[in-house]
């Protein structure tokens, strides 16, 4: 044997399994985050809704201590009346909103994608800049800008005839969803102009070739093209409709028609650290997170149906 063989260091073990442990070396990191930031309080929101407080003592004045309620908290909640006409304005809002919004955001990318486009990087980032914007921040700017008396969009308004309250019972929701279009618009925008600087440039150029126009070469192929972010930016917008909450809890000392039970998750949030049943608000918080998996679900089963018929 030579010297040189004699000092090649042995490989130890397959290597399908060196490649193993350090995939595995990758993803525990993630995982173990995963678990500890979602699993872990998503199982304790669970165990939370199946339990309840019972006190003892003269009048119920004694220790405290939780038993096990089975599906007594989730039976409360399905029984508000408050509870459920929230899910029912969240559901009107996301489908009235939802399109409006995300037609907007289409509009622009394409707009500012097209070949005549001028000052790109500027529009770009003032579109985008609202939603750096803090939700909260946003909701006491427009919070101003609807207030009579103090707002310069009521007194135009008033000048020009139109007597116009944005935070009366009929208008509320509809001021909601402004905030919500203002600051998101961008977003969305955003992730649709980086879906369309994925597309082949020979697409634009064999469809100029054939004769398409500016408009033919957005239908035929910006649009298509554009499916698989509408998807994902609709989706993410379901799940923060069902999730709305900061804009009606800052616009509430406002706006007299803003209860507590305006939208599920404000109602949720009222029933843990107003009314202190925290029992019932875990229960509120799962059936919300069931509907929106079931919404965001049902509109993925439904868009990939489609797909496969055009298909």
């Amino acid at each position: 044997m030579s010297a040189t063989a004699a000092r090649r260091p042995r490989r130890t073990g397959r290597p399908g399994a060196r490649n193993a442990r350090a995939a595995a070396g990758f993803v525990l990191p993630f995982l173990a985050l995963f678990a500890l930031c979602y699993l872990a309080p998503l199982c304790y929101a669970v165990w939370t809704s199946l339990r309840r407080t019972e006190r003892t003592g003269p009048l119920g004045l004694g220790t405290e201590h939780d038993v096990f309620a089975g599906l007594a908290n989730y039976a409360q909640a399905l029984a508000d009346d408050r509870f459920l006409t929230g899910f029912g304005r969240v559901l009107l809002f996301g489908v009235v909103q939802i399109p409006l919004m995300t037609a907007l955001a289409t509009a622009l990318a394409l707009l500012l994608e097209s070949a005549a486009a001028r000052w790109v990087t500027f529009f770009r980032s003032a579109f985008f800049l609202p939603y750096g914007v803090p939700v909260v921040i946003a909701s006491i700017l427009w919070g101003f800008l609807y207030v009579p008396g103090l707002s310069p969009l009521v007194r135009i308004a008033q000048a020009v005839g139109w007597n116009v309250d944005f935070l009366s019972r009929g208008s509320v929701l509809w001021s909601v969803a402004n905030i919500v279009t203002w600051q998101f618009t961008g977003y969305t925008m955003l992730v649709l102009i980086a879906q369309l600087k994925s597309v082949p440039g020979e697409l634009y150029e064999a469809a100029r070739i054939d004769g398409a126009g500016a408009w033919q070469v957005a239908r035929y192929v910006k649009l298509p093209m554009l499916r698989p972010a509408l998807v994902l930016t609709t989706v993410f917008s379901i799940i923060g409709t069902l999730q709305l909450f900061a804009e009606p809890m800052v616009l509430r000392p406002l706006a007299s028609s803003i209860d507590s039970g305006y939208t599920p998750n404000l109602h949720a949030y009222s029933e843990a650290f107003v009314g202190n049943n925290q029992h019932r608000a875990a229960a509120e918080a799962v059936l919300l997170a069931l509907v929106a998996c079931a919404a965001s679900f049902g509109f993925l089963r439904l868009v990939g149906g489609r797909g496969k018929d055009r298909g």
